[in-house]
């Protein structure tokens, strides 16, 4: 048995538009509920969220039965987590708050076997089929996506020293940190912030570098798409849940005598 090929980290390489949606809520069901959505990727995630182990385990079954990827914010750029993560077969790894290049060379050892890495080595994971993928070890490397997250100043400032580090298919601008790094906590859409991170990010998009960032205006994840953004989400399953409730109720209300 061969390892299957990772859409996501081809479609990254041909510098495709990807729709991304970001899962929070912890649950196999709800990843079921947006899979067939038709989404190029999924973030399942486990810095904001309680997400655990065996919650991660369950949406990635239901993600792996639909056409899109699942990518994995693990809590922190710790080798362990990721180990455990990629032995449950997570397509790839979001590393969040990646400060230097030295944090970004730390992430992507995380995701090598030795002598590139210090991942460490098990045979029978979710991740081989259970020792059935005969060629995981010589192309696990190539097929899984690594991205690096920067959430400030100090962090997109060395944007394009981090995204050249051998093995990272992808940067991601965190809006939200970035704004409380410089007085804005609370404020991901202010002018001051995108002015930080849009020039970062033409540099990279110009060497070739893909980019991704979440936002929840979905006219703004068209207009950073259309600018050469390569993935971006543009909703929460929280947001959205929240929204939709608030909107039915509001539109009962105001039909009320």
């Amino acid at each position: 048995m061969k390892l299957k090929p990772n859409a996501f980290t081809a479609a990254l390489g041909r510098g495709d538009k990807l729709i991304g949606l970001w899962i929070t809520l912890c649950s196999n069901f709800v990843a079921d509920v947006t899979a067939p959505a038709g989404y190029d990727w999924a973030l399942v995630d486990m810095e904001h969220s309680p997400n655990d182990y065996q919650s991660v385990l369950g949406q990635l079954q239901a993600y792996a039965a639909s056409d899109t990827t699942a990518i994995v914010r693990v809590e922190w750029n710790d080798t362990v987590a990721v180990k455990r993560l990629l032995d449950l077969g997570a397509p790839g790894i979001l590393f969040p708050m990646i400060q230097s290049v030295e944090e970004a060379e730390q992430a992507i050892a995380a995701t090598r076997y030795p002598p590139r890495g210090v991942r460490g080595v098990a045979g029978a994971t979710r991740a081989t089929k259970f020792g059935r993928i005969t060629d995981y070890v010589a192309r696990v490397e190539d097929q899984t996506t690594v991205l690096l997250q920067l959430e400030t100043l100090a962090a997109v400032e060395q944007a394009e020293a981090i995204a050249t580090v051998d093995g990272v298919n992808g940067i991601f601008f965190g809006p939200g940190d970035i704004a409380a790094d410089i007085g804005k906590v609370g404020k991901p859409m202010d002018p001051e912030v995108w002015a930080l991170i849009k020039p970062a990010a033409q540099k990279l998009i110009a060497r070739g570098i893909p980019v991704g960032t979440l936002v929840l205006d979905p006219a703004f994840a068209s207009e950073l798409l259309n600018e050469g953004f390569t993935f971006v989400a543009c909703g929460t399953d929280a947001s959205l849940l929240a929204k939709a409730s608030d909107h039915l109720l509001a539109t009962v209300k105001s039909g009320l005598g």
